[in-house]
């Protein structure tokens, strides 16, 4: 699997650890940026990711910033993503079986780093759950 990532100046840190986790793994993964954590415009990195993932030259994409929320919000401006804002495993697993999010976003300032791990985990290994959720993903894709 492909992954993207991409991240604001307040995620940089979980974003060089997530990347580490991810090659250790085995998926391949492509970072768009930012590459430090000098402070920057977060849309110009998140939207990179999101169109790579859209286009399907990824299957996933990771973003990061301090909370997450405009990373998951700038995201989900692009048709056909479903970018999911989680904080705990349970999250991450919803966000899959539920929602076929295709991509995840994490705050690094709201989560805690041990966490990490187990969250990015559960949302790569988790399938789609299909069934009654495919009628609302295909709802969602209508807007």
């Amino acid at each position: 699997m492909r992954i993207a990532i991409g991240s604001d100046h307040a995620g940089f840190h979980y974003k060089a650890r997530i990347i580490d986790i991810l090659v250790r793994w085995g998926y391949e993964v492509q970072d768009f940026g930012t590459y430090s954590d000098e402070p920057v415009d977060y849309p110009k990195f998140i939207r990179p990711v999101a169109l790579a993932v859209v286009a399907g030259d990824f299957e996933r994409g990771i973003v990061l910033g301090g909370s997450g929320n405009g990373e998951a919000i700038v995201a989900n401006r692009v048709p056909g993503i479903r970018c999911t804002l989680c904080w705990n495993v349970e999250s991450a697993r919803f966000a899959r079986l539920h929602n076929d999010a295709n991509m995840l976003s994490i705050g690094e300032r709201l989560v805690p780093a041990s966490e990490h791990e187990p969250i990015v985990k559960v949302w790569l290994e988790t399938p789609f759950e299909g069934g009654r959720h495919q009628r609302r993903i295909e709802e969602i894709d209508e807007v």
